[in-house]
């Protein structure tokens, strides 16, 4: 089944677009590579994320690091059911609109 193309506010704002693209590729990313990926701080990262789990697109989950002892803990960032299809909506849209400004009959 398609994507319904739909421009998503949310999603567009272009560090949402690039981690949603990122977290559409893998089941969960852990939230300590993120930064490194997407060339962004951890304070930057923490507050795209918080803004696109309040639009329900994104969960978080933490737990017990395996690789420590102490009491740390891993975050793990995923997208939500909901979350990729409003990227795959949005991706769609933009294809139309990339589609048409490309074609020599435009």
């Amino acid at each position: 089944m398609f994507p319904e193309p739909r421009l998503d506010e949310t999603i567009h704002a272009l560090i949402r677009l690039r981690l949603c693209s990122l977290l559409r590729g893998v089941e969960e990313a852990d939230f300590k590579v993120i930064p490194s990926l997407l060339q962004i701080s951890d304070a930057n990262l923490s507050k795209t994320i918080r803004d696109l789990v309040e639009a329900g697109y994104i969960e978080t989950s933490k737990a017990p690091s395996p690789a420590r002892d102490d009491a740390r803990r891993t975050t793990t960032v995923k997208l939500t059911s909901q979350g990729s299809q409003a990227f795959d909506g949005h991706i769609a849209a933009l294809r139309i609109i990339s589609d048409a400004v490309g074609s020599p009959n435009s």
